[in-house]
């Protein structure tokens, strides 16, 4: 079969799956996934068997240590696949939701009720947890999945997916098995061919880097819900408790400097610079973080004994994953909210401050998905927002917008009810 064929096959066969999934009960889909977790955990010495294939063909690629790092899985990580399944299934079913209900002058009654998308391709590397995680979501959602991980988890995806599908299909006879289903080719081309699909394939989800991201929006044909990068700011304003800034500012940094909703740039009111910035400075600098500020910047860390390189235009606008930060001090909340709108990528951004009005300010003039008001950036995260596991981050503003759990994994449908009404 030719790959186009083998592509649409794929997504026909998500498509019949998702209609048979609408008839599942929330006891059906929890039911299905306590014993998926269970039989992770049963199976964990296979899983780990077909994680070492493709831990030895990493090796021999070339890959890296971190990367080869993401691409393990420990006993301990199978564990977290297995708790993160049930802890799915505690969560509540956002299918059949009422949104909202009216009756009309005429008597006809309407509900907004939750329903499922439909077909959802979620596209990511390395981590082959992943596979669980979003599998489990869009299950619990009442939606099929296909899954595209890179060519270096092979092994472990479908394995981990082959799992699930068979404890699933054993605790209920009607769990449709092609609900999960991995593409089984790791040729590239699969990926514009199967998100051409527009007839069966309703939306994609790509988890990973800036350019992975960029490529799959850039070719696909059906609606796509990402996030590019994460350029977050932290401002401190005039009115910021200087103990309080400093710690916040410092964890959204240093807390994990390579995931996106760690800081970037960091804004400090003129008026506070003085005082914030010197110990400030010397606390990142003794963890290891690279600073590059602007002209005022230097000349207050010009006698702290803190190397500042000096900051070029394109670092604004960088996501660096790692522990280098640009800081900028501006003349109040209004130069911050202009430099953020500016290069900001409208993920995360936080204002420390006293100032109510200021925050107030802030927190309705910039324009990103999340914006804290005295809180680190790093709570960006669909499990500090209590909505348990996380499918990923949306900087969109069509549809699902910040992080994603089961609720953004719906849409809606109205329901009518009359009594033999017809219009005039």
């Amino acid at each position: 079969m030719s790959l186009t064929g083998e592509m649409t096959e794929l997504a026909r066969r998500a498509r019949l799956a998702s209609r048979r999934l609408a008839s599942l009960s929330a006891g059906d889909k929890n039911n299905c996934l306590l014993a998926m977790a269970d039989a992770i955990e049963a199976n964990a010495q296979f899983i780990q068997e077909e994680n070492a294939k493709d831990m030895y063909a990493g090796a021999e690629m070339g890959l890296a240590k971190p990367m080869l790092d993401r691409l393990l899985l420990d006993e301990a990580r199978i564990g977290d696949m297995a708790t993160g399944l049930r802890e799915v299934a505690e969560l509540p079913d956002p299918v059949g939701r009422v949104i909202e209900e009216r009756t009309r002058p005429n008597g006809l009654k309407l509900s907004k009720v939750a329903a499922p998308i439909g077909v959802i391709v979620i596209i990511y590397e390395s981590r082959p947890n992943v596979t669980a995680d979003a599998a489990s979501l869009c299950f619990k959602s009442g939606n099929a999945t296909i899954l595209r991980g890179g060519k270096e988890a092979i092994h472990s995806n479908q394995v981990i997916a082959k799992t699930m599908v068979e404890a699933a299909s054993k605790a209920l006879p009607a769990f449709p098995p092609d609900a999960i289903q991995v593409v089984p080719t790791i040729d590239r081309a699969a990926i514009p061919e199967l998100l051409s699909l527009t007839r069966d394939i309703d939306l994609c989800i790509p988890r990973g880097g800036e350019s992975l991201i960029r490529a799959v929006a850039e070719c696909s044909q059906v609606p796509v819900i990402k996030h590019y990068k994460g350029v977050c700011h932290v401002y401190i304003d005039g009115g910021a408790d200087a103990s309080m800034a400093e710690e916040i500012a410092f964890n959204s940094k240093v807390h994990r400097p390579g995931v996106c909703n760690a800081a970037e740039t960091l804004l400090v009111n003129k008026a506070i610079a003085s005082e914030i910035l010197p110990p400030l400075a010397k606390r990142l600098a003794k963890a290891n973080v690279e600073l590059r500020g602007d002209e005022p910047t230097q000349t207050v860390l010009s006698n702290c004994g803190v190397e500042v390189i000096p900051v070029t235009d394109s670092d604004w606008d960088e996501e660096y994953l790692d522990l280098v930060l640009s800081v900028k001090i501006v003349e109040g909340v209004g130069e911050a909210i202009e430099h953020i709108n500016m290069h900001g990528s409208g993920h995360t951004e936080t204002i420390v401050t006293g100032d109510e009005s200021a925050a107030k300010r802030f927190q309705v003039e910039v324009d990103s998905s999340t914006i804290f008001w005295n809180a680190s950036t790093r709570f960006t995260d669909g499990g500090q927002f209590g909505m348990g596991a996380e499918i990923g981050i949306s900087t969109d503003k069509i549809g699902a917008r910040g992080p994603m759990g089961l609720e953004e994994l719906t849409s809606y449908k109205w329901l009518g009810v009359a009594d033999g009404l017809i219009r005039q």
